[in-house]
């Protein structure tokens, strides 16, 4: 079996894509989005899926794009925000390195602006967040095997940090 290098959880606007990016290629590995992975199966944006079929059906999809990454992908991971939010793969990550990149509400709402193409920040994206981060702070910190704070970084610095811990 294969599995990541490294899975990277977080809330939205944490910078798990730019960062997974720049680590991918610092790292000399390839980079997958289990978002991506999504939209891929169901032939449509998230947002779609979340107006057409809702959010359960969204989770199931998933819970099977998690699965699938992380039997499969040698490189560099990165979990939609709400991954953790099942304890099904919270479960499958049990064995990996994962890292939570954390982030707090003010650095989030900048970096996601008002939730254009993020179904759950749609109406009231301040609010929202803040609910989110409260709800899976606890669920990212579980699962995490290190914790890297991206508040007023650049991305670089923290790939530099998280390449120091994945070399030990």
């Amino acid at each position: 079996m294969t599995k990541p290098v490294c899975v990277l959880v977080g809330a939205p606007g944490s910078g798990k894509t730019t960062v997974g990016e720049l680590l991918a290629g610092a790292l000399g590995v390839g980079f997958r989005d289990t978002d991506h992975d999504i939209e891929a199966m169901a032939g449509k944006p998230i947002p779609e899926i979340f107006v057409d079929e809702g959010e359960a059906h969204f989770r199931t999809l998933e819970r099977a794009a998690v699965a699938a990454a992380l039997a499969s992908h040698p490189g560099v991971l990165a979990l939609g925000g709400g991954a953790v939010l099942a304890e099904e793969n919270r479960a499958a990550l049990v064995g990996h390195t994962v890292v939570y990149l954390s982030v707090e509400l003010t650095d989030a709402v900048k970096r996601v602006g008002l939730g254009a193409g993020r179904p759950l920040l749609a109406i009231n994206p301040r609010a929202t967040l803040k609910y989110l981060l409260d709800q899976r702070r606890p669920l990212y910190a579980e699962v995490a095997t290190a914790t890297v704070v991206t508040d007023g970084r650049e991305p670089d610095d923290v790939v530099a940090e998280i390449v120091a811990l994945l070399r030990g």
